[in-house]
């Protein structure tokens, strides 16, 4: 199982790569035709907009995966094992509840405009929903297991916190050194950096 996982989450990773690369191309090449020939490529926007989209969603769904979305954890970090799984299994819930929301109406956009094509290209604007999709059926996987895990007590301690970097990572450090400044003592330079 772990070699499937592995392996869509690094077809994700190219499938990035090549998206972006081929904006950058089509982007900067339109750019050069429109100022040096007075001309230009009529697909450039609509593929630029179509690959843009597919890469917001992958990257969201990679970014799922390795716990880089923004949050604020000073709470969380402050309560204990069980309240930190207590609000990790809430904040699931409520992730699930809105990526189905994204994966039904996703779905059914994409049904609905099966037989809509796009101006230029004449691709299926099914293609734009079917991202969601894809996003809504990995990213509810995820949660999935995650809400396993916890539910069954196979977290880390660690693992209890969903936000692994955050802007007040420093906290700890700020606060033992104004502990230290409150009781006379002397601040360690370490606390600090």
């Amino acid at each position: 199982m772990q070699t499937i996982v592995r392996g869509w989450f690094r077809l994700l990773n190219i499938t990035l790569v090549a998206c972006l690369g081929a904006m950058v191309v089509l982007v900067f090449g339109n750019v050069v035709l429109r100022y040096a020939f007075n001309s230009g490529l009529e697909v450039s926007e609509e593929l630029s907009r179509l690959l843009f989209l597919i890469s917001t969603f992958l990257g969201a769904i990679v970014a799922m995966r390795e716990r880089l979305h923004l949050g604020v954890d000073s709470l969380v970090r402050r309560l204990g094992h069980r309240g930190r799984i207590a609000c990790l299994v809430l904040s699931q819930l409520g992730m699930l509840g809105c990526t189905g929301l994204l994966l039904v109406g996703s779905w059914q956009q994409m049904v609905i405009n099966l037989d809509t094509t796009m101006p230029v290209t004449g691709v299926s604007m099914a293609i734009f929903y079917g991202t969601g999709v894809v996003f809504g059926i990995s990213v509810g996987l995820m949660l999935l297991h995650d809400l396993y895990r916890a539910l069954t007590g196979h977290l880390a301690e660690d693992e209890a916190v969903i936000v692994q970097a955050s802007e007040d990572g420093d906290m700890d450090a700020l606060a033992q050194a104004s502990a230290a400044k409150a009781g006379g003592g002397v601040v360690k330079q370490e606390a600090l950096s």
